[in-house]
Protein backbone atom coordinates (compact mmCIF):
# COMPACT_ATOMS: atom_id res chain seq x y z
CA UNK A 1 0.00 0.00 0.00
CA UNK A 2 1.16 3.48 -0.85
CA UNK A 3 1.68 6.25 1.84
CA UNK A 4 -1.38 8.82 1.67
CA UNK A 5 0.62 11.30 4.16
CA UNK A 6 3.87 12.22 5.28
CA UNK A 7 4.30 13.68 8.89
CA UNK A 8 7.16 15.99 9.49
CA UNK A 9 8.28 17.28 12.80
CA UNK A 10 10.52 20.71 12.82
CA UNK A 11 12.16 22.03 15.46
CA UNK A 12 13.63 25.18 16.13
CA UNK A 13 17.35 26.35 18.41
CA UNK A 14 17.37 29.64 18.62
CA UNK A 15 17.24 31.01 14.70
CA UNK A 16 18.10 27.70 13.22
CA UNK A 17 15.14 25.19 11.98
CA UNK A 18 15.84 21.66 11.50
CA UNK A 19 13.70 18.97 10.73
CA UNK A 20 13.98 16.38 13.02
CA UNK A 21 11.78 13.25 11.71
CA UNK A 22 9.62 12.43 8.99
CA UNK A 23 7.23 9.36 9.46
CA UNK A 24 4.66 8.35 6.40
CA UNK A 25 1.03 7.12 7.24
CA UNK A 26 -0.94 4.78 4.85
CA UNK A 27 -4.83 5.41 5.68
CA UNK A 28 -6.59 8.22 7.36
CA UNK A 29 -6.73 5.56 10.36
CA UNK A 30 -3.25 5.11 10.77
CA UNK A 31 -3.11 8.86 11.42
CA UNK A 32 -6.13 8.79 13.65
CA UNK A 33 -4.43 5.92 15.45
CA UNK A 34 -1.30 7.93 15.77
CA UNK A 35 -3.31 10.81 17.81
CA UNK A 36 -5.28 8.97 19.23
CA UNK A 37 -4.77 8.38 23.48
CA UNK A 38 -2.16 5.98 23.58
CA UNK A 39 -0.73 6.60 20.15
CA UNK A 40 2.51 7.65 19.41
CA UNK A 41 1.73 11.53 19.26
CA UNK A 42 2.05 11.55 23.17
CA UNK A 43 5.37 10.72 22.79
CA UNK A 44 6.52 13.47 20.68
CA UNK A 45 9.06 15.80 22.06
CA UNK A 46 8.78 18.97 23.59
CA UNK A 47 11.32 20.65 21.27
CA UNK A 48 9.43 20.28 18.33
CA UNK A 49 7.98 23.73 17.24
CA UNK A 50 5.83 22.36 14.18
CA UNK A 51 4.53 19.55 12.41
CA UNK A 52 3.61 19.52 8.99
CA UNK A 53 1.16 16.84 7.43
CA UNK A 54 1.23 16.59 4.18
CA UNK A 55 -1.24 14.45 2.52
CA UNK A 56 0.33 12.99 -0.75
CA UNK A 57 -1.44 13.98 -4.45
CA UNK A 58 -3.68 10.92 -5.51
CA UNK A 59 -2.63 8.99 -8.25
CA UNK A 60 -5.51 10.18 -10.76
CA UNK A 61 -6.52 13.89 -11.08
CA UNK A 62 -10.25 14.24 -10.29
CA UNK A 63 -11.74 14.83 -13.89
CA UNK A 64 -14.79 15.35 -13.05
CA UNK A 65 -14.55 18.05 -10.20
CA UNK A 66 -10.69 19.92 -10.77
CA UNK A 67 -11.60 22.16 -7.34
CA UNK A 68 -11.24 18.64 -5.23
CA UNK A 69 -7.62 18.65 -6.17
CA UNK A 70 -6.51 22.08 -5.17
CA UNK A 71 -3.41 22.27 -2.41
CA UNK A 72 -5.48 23.85 0.55
CA UNK A 73 -3.40 24.15 4.20
CA UNK A 74 -4.97 23.99 7.30
CA UNK A 75 -3.74 25.54 10.43
CA UNK A 76 -4.45 23.97 13.81
CA UNK A 77 -2.11 25.50 16.26
CA UNK A 78 1.41 24.41 15.73
CA UNK A 79 -0.20 21.64 13.45
CA UNK A 80 -0.44 22.05 9.56
CA UNK A 81 -2.58 20.01 7.54
CA UNK A 82 -1.33 20.22 3.61
CA UNK A 83 -3.28 18.53 0.74
CA UNK A 84 -5.95 18.42 -1.67
CA UNK A 85 -9.44 20.18 -1.14
CA UNK A 86 -11.14 17.14 -0.93
CA UNK A 87 -9.14 15.60 1.46
CA UNK A 88 -8.54 18.21 4.05
CA UNK A 89 -12.15 18.64 3.89
CA UNK A 90 -12.87 14.99 4.96
CA UNK A 91 -10.41 15.72 7.67
CA UNK A 92 -12.15 18.56 8.91
CA UNK A 93 -15.32 16.32 9.31
CA UNK A 94 -13.50 13.49 10.89
CA UNK A 95 -11.77 15.85 13.39
CA UNK A 96 -14.93 17.31 14.51
CA UNK A 97 -16.28 14.40 15.08
CA UNK A 98 -13.64 12.63 17.12
CA UNK A 99 -13.21 15.48 19.05
CA UNK A 100 -16.55 15.82 20.55
CA UNK A 101 -16.44 12.04 21.11
CA UNK A 102 -12.64 12.33 23.03
CA UNK A 103 -10.83 10.38 20.77
CA UNK A 104 -8.20 12.13 20.43
CA UNK A 105 -5.13 12.66 22.71
CA UNK A 106 -4.78 14.97 25.30
CA UNK A 107 -1.16 15.86 23.48
CA UNK A 108 -2.92 16.18 20.27
CA UNK A 109 -5.01 18.76 21.17
CA UNK A 110 -2.50 20.45 23.04
CA UNK A 111 -0.51 20.72 19.73
CA UNK A 112 -3.23 21.92 17.95
CA UNK A 113 -5.21 24.05 20.20
CA UNK A 114 -7.80 22.37 20.65
CA UNK A 115 -8.03 22.50 24.52
CA UNK A 116 -10.55 24.42 26.16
Amino acid sequence: MEPIMAVEFTARAGDETFKEESVHLHSIDEFFDYVAPGGGCEQIPSEVAEIRMVFLRPPHPNAQNPAADLVATLQLGMVYFTGPLAEIGQLVEQLLDKTGRGELSKAFMTVTGMTG
